[in-house]
Formats: structure tokens, sequence, C-alpha cells
């Protein structure tokens, strides 16, 4: 007698969303009170900004899903905005006040890897769907702590997950990378995946427009030019 093994596998899903996105802010111990307002009003006003909404309205799908969530040390990663679907102005605003008026908790100091594990859980958790897959994340130094910065990457790469990085360079230079530092660190160990890229700001560059200018090319999937990771 043969006994045939029938295997039940399941479907894949059909895209809900042209885009998930995790927002992963900098919140570690080097960001003070000031900054951090300056870093969540850029979004807010970045992702309230009516180019960027029609941006994420303008896929086959008409909407992106997006969650904001600020990080310090290896154990401190805290949603700020959890998962919301973008699908017109209102939506948009609801959460860019979200971001306002959460107040801050992370705590400790850099872990971009466990910053980038926790992102990359997040995607894979969701109830979302997404044509492409995107990891935002900004600091304003290198790792410390947490898992090897180059598995993190790596798991995310394989998971078909591009990492942007946002660099926040000195203002004062006490103590922070300088500018080209902090650029190369990110290009070299940060960033990873399908045209991922890197921006970044300093005293010269208005924060906010700085933010809106690389979610417009996140969200329409168009590097800021061919950086990337090795």
């Amino acid at each position: 007698m043969v006994l045939t093994l029938l295997l039940w596998v399941a479907p894949a899903r059909a895209a809900d969303v042209d885009l998930e996105l995790v927002l992963a802010a900098d919140g570690s111990g080097s960001i003070d009170d000031g900054e951090m307002r300056l870093q969540r009003e850029g979004y807010a006003r970045a992702l309230s900004d009516p180019e960027l909404v029609t941006a994420m309205t303008s896929g086959s799908r008409g909407r992106v899903a997006i969650m904001y969530f600020e990080w310090g040390g290896a154990e401190s990663q805290v949603v700020i905005a959890d998962w919301a679907v973008i699908d017109g102005i209102d939506s948009a605003a609801a959460f860019a006040e979200q971001l306002r008026m959460t107040p801050r908790g992370a705590t400790g100091w850099n872990s971009i890897s466990n910053a980038i594990a926790f992102a990359h859980r997040a995607i894979r958790e969701n109830d979302h769907e997404g044509i492409r897959r995107v990891i935002d994340i900004s600091a304003d130094s290198g790792n410390y702590g947490g898992v090897p910065l180059p598995l993190a990457r790596e798991a995310a790469v394989s998971d078909d997950i591009t990492i942007n990085g946002l660099a926040v360079l000195c203002r004062t230079c006490d103590g922070r990378p300088a500018r080209g530092d902090l650029e190369d660190y990110f290009a070299r160990q940060v960033i990873g995946g399908f045209g991922a890229f890197v921006v970044t700001v300093d005293q010269t560059t208005s924060f906010a427009e700085a933010i809106r200018r690389k979610l417009l090319l996140e969200i329409a999937g168009l590097p800021a030019k061919p950086l990337a990771s090795r």
C-alpha cells in the first residue's frame, strides 16, 4: 500500500499596499530634547506635505503602510506611531499628529543593529503585504551593542527589505562623526538592498526638507544616487 502525503502550502497574500515603510528614528541619549522636537516635527511636516501625500497615493494600490519608532540602546525600541495605512491627507495628518503628541521613551546609546532587527520583525509580523518593503533608519553615530550589525543587515536584506539611511551629521562636532565619516559608515555598514541610499543632514540643511526629499525618493522607489553598501 502506497501512502500519499499531501502538503498544504498557504497561497501568497496579494499586496494590499504599495510600500511597507518603517521609520526608525534615532532617540538615543545623544539626541537632546531640542533635537528630538526638530526631528519629530521634520517627519510630521514631511508626512503631511501635499506632494508627499500625492506620492503615497499614486501607486497601483493607492496607499502605503507606515510605522514610526525611536530607538536607543540594545533593549530600547519604542513605537511612537504604530502601523497605519496612509491613503489620503486625513490619514497622513493623523499619523503626523501622533508623532507630535507621543512622548519620547527610548534610552541608551545607538544600537543601530537592534533597531534594524526590530524594524525587520515589525515588517514580518504586521498585517500588510507591500509591493516594496523599506527600513528608513537615522543615526548620528555608529553602532554600539546589540547583535552584530552585519548579521542584522543581512537578515533584513535577505528578506527583500531595503535599508536606507539618514546620517545626522554633527552640528558642533562635540564627539560626533563629522561629514564624510558618518556618510561612509552608513554606505559601508548600514544600508543595503535594492537601490539603497544615504541622505545626510547637518546645520546647513533643513531637517524637514531633508526628510521630505528622502521620503519622496523612498516612496517613488528612486534612489538619490547609486550608492550601494559594500
